[in-house]
This record gives structure tokens, C-alpha cells and sequence, in this order.
């Protein structure tokens, strides 16, 4: 929504006696960025891990006037990054009123425009046109037509008269409709090549024609795109005068620590609110929902070339949220706490977010992504939990005690014998971040599941729990 109303004037001659002149799209991106940057301006909101790569790449391509293709993984926010540059385009700017492309009164390019401006002077009407009206978006299919993009010629038009070779002809595409604004085209390498040459004027030359007519529209647009590296530069899905047009190629990536990660994650993640029950989830545990998505996009078993999106880890968090929730709402515990017991949820927000090297041939995927969590898991543990701490816990584990938990559970269930484990308390407290029964219960399962895959612990799953106990050597 528009932060201001537009400005009063409705006249050319209105805007004439307050001083507007005409500047190109480029001149007003590069003007506004060097105000954002000489005052210290966000230029990009909800941007994070981007300050030292891709942000300083972009400011360099948007100084230069440089169209830009974005590359990279999927979910790795390169449509949010183009969205971004809107921001930076002046909120409204006048245009002579009816037309279909923005024309600007002072540089008028389309026939109607012209043809308007010398019958009225400065008495021709004036419009203004708000930023985000300035922005077109085109998700590449196999479909997508010169017509779509560019334009084409309108047979009602003919009918009713105009000539082949008049501009009046032509029905105008995305492109030419962008005119003065901003023209995203997403999984560029998914246009068919006629297409692809069909953008070479528009991207050098700076105007479109349709089907060898003599008609040339000067347009100014900023053409933007995105592609996933491996479409870009191995299968030659691009023809290579188009990617020579984009002066700027820009590499994105995914977060680089885990912390950031977790914070992203909290920043996207939508989370239920149901009832009076307050959710609270442990710092371990957002860590482990981050740590797996690391983990597959290390992994062997999973192709790098499609990547793993923040949306995995994203989507994860809510689930294990939800879960947690749930039990709460059932058992009418005032305080929905996320355990690790929870986890198996998570393998409904996390299929389809990862392609298998073999296809399933040797693992299905839950079977991959159960691995994958244990490893999480593991790493995170070692990370929080010195071995000093659980020593007296294990010792105890080895005199016979056992604990059974699970994701029904009722968290004053897991703590009853609490006290009995020496050590246990202490350690769980530590991690807990509070001393609710929900949180000391997600603490207590943190620390067995780690103990278990540290190999100081046994586990096993009896009639729809996990008990954990002595660990078993063999003789």
C-alpha cells in the first residue's frame, strides 16, 4: 500500500511550473541508492547473510544501470532481492494519463502519447503512477510467448481499420507495460530459445519490435532475472548472446552458520496460536530444526545440484511448533514445549524439499532424512553437553535405571524419578531456560537421545515409546 497520497497536479503544465524534469529509470535507481547509502538507509529488508556478498554485488550492478540475473539454489530469497529494488524507485512519478505504457510526459514514446501531448499542450491530463505499479513478473514456462513478453499484433485492431505497420496495432506485452519500472523474468533458462532472441533488443538496443514490423518502441526497463546455476551453465539452456546481455551475474547462497539459519527461521516462520497454551521452543532445539537442513546439504545421499531450501528448515520449525502444540492442547498443559520425540512430525514438512542422488533405489527418503536427524542431533549435543556433565548420568543408567518417554507424553510424566538419576536435573536444567515441567521434560529427552547417539546410552521403542537404559556390550 502507498505510504503517501499522490500529488495534486493534473496538468503538464502544473507539473511544468514546479520544476520536473525527465530522468531515466537508471538515473532515478542510482540516484535514491546513493541517497539510501549516503544516510545509512536499509536498502533491502528481511535481508540477512547477504551484507558482504550479494548486497555489494547488487549495489555495484544498480550503480553501473547493469540488468542482472540472479544465481543460485532454490530458497536461497533471490525473487525477495528483486522485489527489494522496487524500494528504491521514487514512490510516485507522473505519466501522461491513458496510457498503457507509463509514457513519461516529458519523453513521451508510444504513438498515443505523442499524438496526445501535441493536441493538448499543457493542458494534456496527467496521472501518477505509484512504485509498486512498476514492477512485472513473469514466471518462464516452455509456453511463454513472444505475444506475453513482447507483444503482438491485434487482429480486432486491424478490423477496425489501422494499418499492419501502426503502432495502434499492436497488443503491448509484459515488457513494453514495465516501461519505467522494474521487469523480473524467474527461471530464465525455462524460455525456449525463440523467445530468448526475442528479449536481444530489449536487453542492448532498448526497444522492442514485433514480427518485423516497422514499429520501434523505445522502452526504458530494467530486466532482471533468476536461474539455478546448474540450468544456466551446464545444460546450455541459455543462448549465449542472452547471457551476454546481462552485464551482472550475481551469485546468492545460503547462510553460512547455523545462527543465522535459526534466525531466518524465526523471522519466516508463521507459528500457530491456538488457545491460552504458550509456546516456547528451546534454543537446542531450533538448533537441531537449522542443523539438519545443514546436514542434507552436505549430504551425499542428496543432490546439491537442486539444493535445500531455508523453506525446509522454515517449514520444519512450524511442524515441530505444531506438534508440540497439539500435545499441549490435548493434555491441557498450559505450556507447549518442543521435544525431540517430536521430530518424526518433521518428516511430513520435509519430503519433496530434498532430491535423492539415487532416486530411492538403495534409502526411501524418510530413511535418509531419519539419519539425517540423528546426525543433527549428535552435533548439537556435542556442541552444548560436556562429557563431565553426564558422567554421574550414565553411572546411574549403568546401576539400572531406565526412562521411557514419548511424544504423548505428559511432561510431569518424564520428570517423575527425576531426582533418583543423579546428575540429570542439573544437566537438564542447564539447557532448559526455565524450570516449566515442559521445558525441563524437552531438556531431559535432548540429553538421552544425545547420551544414546554419543553410544553411552541403550535405546529402544516399546508399544509406541522410547526407552532408554544401561547400554548394552557385547560379551
Amino acid at each position: 500500500m502507498p505510504n503517501s497520497s499522490p500529488p495534486a497536479l493534473a496538468r503538464l503544465g502544473e507539473l511544468r511550473s514546479q520544476g520536473y524534469a525527465y530522468r531515466s529509470l537508471r538515473d532515478e535507481l542510482r540516484s535514491n541508492l546513493e541517497r539510501c547509502m549516503r544516510e545509512g538507509k536499509p536498502i533491502f529488508e528481511g535481508i540477512m547473510g547477504y551484507e558482504d556478498t550479494v548486497i555489494p554485488a547488487l549495489e555495484n550492478a544498480l550503480l553501473c544501470g547493469h540488468d542482472v540475473i540472479f544465481l543460485g539454489e532454490r530458497g536461497q530469497a533471490k525473487t525477495r532481492m528483486i522485489r527489494g529494488i522496487v524500494g528504491l524507485l521514487d514512490e510516485w512519478i507522473p505519466e501522461v494519463a491513458g496510457s498503457e505504457i507509463h509514457d513519461d510526459p516529458f519523453n513521451p514514446v508510444s504513438a498515443y502519447a505523442r499524438e496526445k501531448l501535441a493536441r493538448d499542450g499543457d493542458d494534456t491530463e496527467i496521472a501518477w503512477l505509484h512504485r509498486d505499479d512498476r514492477y512485472g513478473e513473469k514466471l518462464a514456462t516452455p509456453d511463454t510467448s513472444i505475444a506475453d513478453l513482447i507483444g503482438d499484433v491485434d487482429p480486432i485492431k486491424v478490423a477496425e481499420g489501422h494499418h499492419l505497420s501502426d503502432e495502434y496495432t499492436l497488443h503491448f506485452g509484459l515488457l513494453p507495460r514495465t516501461h519505467r519500472g522494474i521487469f523480473c523474468i524467474n527461471e530464465l533458462p525455462d524460455l525456449t530459445e525463440k523467445v530468448q532472441v526475442g528479449l536481444f533488443n530489449v536487453m542492448e538496443e532498448r526497444d522492442v519490435q514485433v514480427k518485423g514490423y516497422r514499429v520501434r518502441l523505445p522502452i526504458d526497463v530494467l530486466v532482471v532475472a533468476s536461474a539455478n546455476p546448474e540450468d544456466y551453465t551446464s545444460r546450455g539452456r541459455i543462448i549465449t548472446p542472452l547471457k551476454d546481455r546481462y552485464a551482472a551475474q550475481i551469485r546468492t547462497h545460503y547462510p553460512k552458520q547455523r545462527s543465522l539459519e535459526v534466525a531466518v527461521a524465526n523471522q519466516e516462520a508463521k507459528l500457530p496460536e491456538v488457545g491460552e497454551a504458550k509456546l516456547f521452543v528451546p534454543d537446542f532445539m531450533q538448533h537441531i530444526v537449522a542443523e539438519l537442513t545443514f546436514q542434507a546439504r552436505s549430504s551425499a545421499d542428496i543432490s546439491q545440484a537442486s539444493g535445500v531450501s531455508v523453506r525446509m528448515t522454515i517449514a520444519n520449525f512450524e511442524t515441530l511448533v505444531a506438534n508440540a502444540l497439539r500435545r499441549a492442547l490435548v493434555l491441557g498443559e498450559p505450556e507447549a514445549v518442543p521435544r525431540i520425540s517430536d521430530q518424526p512430525a518433521m518428516l511430513a514438512s520435509s519430503r519433496g524439499k530434498i532430491e535423492l542422488e539415487y532416486a530411492g533405489v538403495e534409502r526411501t527418503e524418510d530413511e535418509v532424512l531419519a539419519e539425517l536427524m540423528q546426525r543433527a542431533i549428535r552435533v548439537v549435543f556435542e556442541e552444548r553437553v560436556e562429557e563431565a556433565q553426564v558422567k554421574p548420568v550414565v553411572e546411574a543408567f549403568d546401576q539400572g535405571w531406565q526412562v521411557e518417554v514419548s511424544a504423548a507424553q505428559a511432561s510431569a510424566s518424564v520428570l517423575e524419578g527425576l531426582d533418583e538419576i543423579t546428575g540429570l536435573r542439573e544437566v537438564a536444567a542447564s539447557l532448559a531456560e526455565g524450570d516449566s515441567d515442559a521445558r525441563l521434560a524437552s531438556a531431559i529427552e535432548f540429553v538421552l537421545e544425545g547420551l544414546h547417539l554419543a553410544n553411552k546410552l541403550n535405546k529402544e521403542s516399546v508399544e509406541g515409546a522410547t526407552r532408554f537404559g544401561q547400554l548394552r556390550t557385547s560379551a
